[in-house]
């Protein structure tokens, strides 16, 4: 078993139909900037009709790969993070293994929402440490077909996107995940979901389309939950990994909105400038977010090894976690 794993590689994929926020808020009735000084949100990239889950995944999946510079056939699992698959039955995860050629490799999706990526990265790394091959973690979501155009909770913030990381052995103590937390709140199951579509209320003639669309029904106690839940996962990760939010050298927070990571940012004491903010220009993807994050951050100043990374995200479920990473 090996001690550690180690990034080797990030990739990232959008579509190519970028959504400004006048659009949404000419639709929704909403006075110009309404969007962006509530959440940071200039603009989205929407999928086009043509696009599918498994299509962005493999893009950003085989930009991972070409960054990490290894062969395909060395990829032992693939984890894909995901709430919008393509069918309900089968997964994602097979089809996109098989289109990025990766032969036999194991392959399943993980439904964690927007801290979906948090998980599939700390399995992925236990997979790696004990079978010492490289694990190829993807968080993908086409989430404008599953928001309600009608809401304006969820229709301001959601979008489409992909993150991927490529991860390997390593017997360096210093690399990999150095400390985790993670944590849940299954009485607030409601605030964030799609009423319909699973064994619960599965699809009917006569169901309304409302149903099948993403609701949030109270946006303020899902901000207060989140800050708790980030910065208290935050700080367990960083506790675990014996180590100080000073030490950290980027803070990649889910960009669920601006004022969530701001807040996180500013009960841990980690400088502005220390935080990696996308959600700007890209809007909020849900388990997407942060290999996205890393990978645009990653074109724009390279992250270096014996760099510490801190990742924490919190979203439907609800369901949170944080990892420090080293590099």
């Amino acid at each position: 078993m090996n001690r550690s794993s180690r990034i080797l590689g990030f990739g990232h994929h959008a579509p190519s139909r970028k959504v400004e926020n006048s659009e949404i808020e000419s639709r929704l009735g909403l006075e110009p900037g309404w969007i962006e000084r509530r959440t940071g949100i200039r603009s989205r990239f929407w999928a086009n009709e043509e696009d599918t889950l498994s299509g962005l995944a493999a893009h950003s999946g085989d930009m991972a790969l070409a960054n990490a510079g290894i062969g395909r056939g060395d990829i032992g699992l693939l984890l894909l993070a995901t709430s919008t698959p393509d069918h309900l039955l089968p997964p994602s995860a097979p089809l996109v293994a098989h289109r990025l050629g990766l032969g036999r490799a194991g392959a399943v999706d993980l439904t964690g929402a927007c801290a979906g990526f948090v998980y599939a990265l700390m399995f992925a790394d236990g997979f790696t440490r004990l079978h010492g091959k490289a694990s190829l973690v993807i968080a993908a979501n086409i989430l404008s077909r599953r928001i309600n155009p009608a809401e304006r909770a969820s229709a301001v913030l959601f979008a489409d996107a992909a993150g991927a990381m490529v991860i390997g052995p390593c017997d360096d103590p210093d690399r990999g995940i150095l400390g985790a937390s993670v944590d849940s709140d299954g009485s607030r199951y409601g605030l964030i979901q799609i009423p319909a579509g699973g064994s619960n209320t599965p699809f009917h003639g006569d169901l309304d389309l409302a149903q099948t669309r993403m609701t949030i029904t109270d946006g303020r106690e899902v901000f207060a939950n989140a800050v708790e839940m980030m910065t208290d996962c935050s700080r367990g990760a960083l506790t675990a990994a014996r180590m100080r939010p000073q030490d950290i050298d980027r803070f990649v927070p889910h960009q669920a909105n601006a004022r969530i990571f701001d807040a996180v940012g500013r009960n841990l004491g980690i400088a502005d400038d220390a935080i990696v903010k996308t959600i700007a220009d890209y809007g909020n993807s849900s388990a997407a977010t942060i290999p996205l994050s890393l990978s645009l951050a990653h074109g724009i100043r390279p992250i270096l090894a014996g760099e510490k990374l801190l990742l924490a995200a919190a979203g439907a479920g609800l369901s949170g976690g944080a990892l420090v990473v080293g590099v």
